[in-house]
């Protein structure tokens, strides 16, 4: 039987799994002061404080070739799931070291999973590629099925502020300066290409949530899996749960909080939403 083992990036927010070889290679938040490695370690309360207080420039930098070949080890076959290769070289990494990997090791297969997403719905992907190793399959008939499943997996957003996203390039400034003011929240989505797109704005929490939800059921919410990650907000994650209950009581609902690199990005307030919808997005 081929032994298999399943690799994301930290923007998973996933540092373990319930069975299965499972691995998460970290990326890294930079300011000029410190510098946050995105693995187990990690306080992720301190480094919110710290960059709420912090002024200066900040980045996030994706893990390298050899990070990801590291965690490779030696078994038949490796998963490796990322962030969309839009916001970031962890994917053109991952393959490189596949490749690298591969060409080292003759008869070792791999498959590299660029999520067009980040957070929740990246943990949707390795949760069900989990199912799929543990279930016997061959390695083919597994990448074919992850390749039909991403096809249906969603992510929305609302977030406070858009600075991080901002200072580096995932959102437009103009967009980042509607955020906060006067209390208005975003709503947004991955997009078909893995961008990061704003849908709407609103005005206070309670709206923006309800719009989450009115938009999870545009994009085909069924009542199939959604995870749910927050940065400093479960409140608004419960409220988010208590709406899909209320109309799909058997869904599973699942909330965690968002890990180093999703923190940096959705900052203090954000909600993370990652479901199961129709196929395709748009």
């Amino acid at each position: 039987m081929l032994t298999c083992k399943i690799i994301s990036d930290s923007s998973s927010d996933l540092l373990m799994l319930t069975s299965g070889a499972y691995a998460c290679v970290p990326l890294k938040i930079i300011t000029d002061a410190k510098e946050y490695v995105d693995d187990a370690a990690l306080n992720v309360n301190e480094m919110v404080e710290d960059l709420l207080k912090y002024k200066g420039t900040s980045k996030s930098s994706c893990p390298n070739c050899e990070d990801w070949k590291k965690a490779f080890e030696d078994y038949d076959c490796v998963f490796c799931v990322t962030i969309t290769s839009n916001l970031s070289g962890s994917c053109n990494a991952a393959n490189l070291a596949l490749s690298e990997y591969l060409a080292e090791n003759p008869g070792k297969r791999g498959y590299v999973i660029d999520t067009l997403s980040a957070g929740p719905e990246v943990a949707l992907i390795v949760e069900k590629l989990q199912e799929l190793v543990c279930s016997d399959l061959s390695f083919e008939d597994v990448v074919k099925q992850i390749q039909s499943y991403q096809k249906k997996t969603h992510l929305l957003f609302t977030l406070e502020s858009l600075r991080n996203l901002a200072n580096n390039g995932r959102v437009s400034g103009a967009v980042a300066k509607i955020a906060g003011l006067l209390g208005i929240r975003v709503i947004g989505k991955a997009s078909a290409e893995g961008t990061l797109e704003v849908i709407s704005k609103a005005k206070g929490e309670k709206k923006a949530l309800a719009d989450v939800f009115k938009n999870m059921m545009i994009y085909g919410y069924h009542g199939g899996r959604v995870r749910i990650h927050h940065c400093r907000n479960l409140r608004a994650a419960e409220a988010i749960r208590e709406a899909i209950k209320k109309e799909y009581p058997h869904a599973s609902v699942i909330i965690s909080e968002t890990r180093g690199l999703c923190s940096f990005y959705a900052e203090a307030g954000g909600v993370l939403v990652g479901y199961e919808g129709k196929p395709g997005k748009e």
